[in-house]
């Protein structure tokens, strides 16, 4: 989902994998719950905004299009490189 900033309370369970660059020099925080996380720590995750209708609350829904997210295992390398 997608939210303006301040439209969504986060809290202390709440991770920050990073920002999304929109290439018109904004960027979007994403984040996730840390349980959530806990899942997918070992997973990169690719997010492509399409053509297509979002999720009915979602910020994106009225635009007439939705975030896909793509997702691959990391190698050793990458986590190998995360944990240093």
């Amino acid at each position: 989902m997608c939210f303006l900033e301040g439209e969504f309370i986060l809290g202390e369970s709440d991770i920050k994998l990073g920002d999304l660059d929109l290439g018109d020099g904004r960027y979007v925080a994403m984040w996730m719950s840390r349980s959530q996380f806990e899942y997918w720590k070992h997973t990169h995750l690719t997010v492509d905004v399409v053509k297509g209708r979002g999720a009915g609350f979602s910020l994106e829904a009225p635009l007439g299009v939705r975030f896909l997210i793509r997702s691959r295992l990391l190698s050793e390398d990458e986590l190998q490189r995360l944990s240093d």
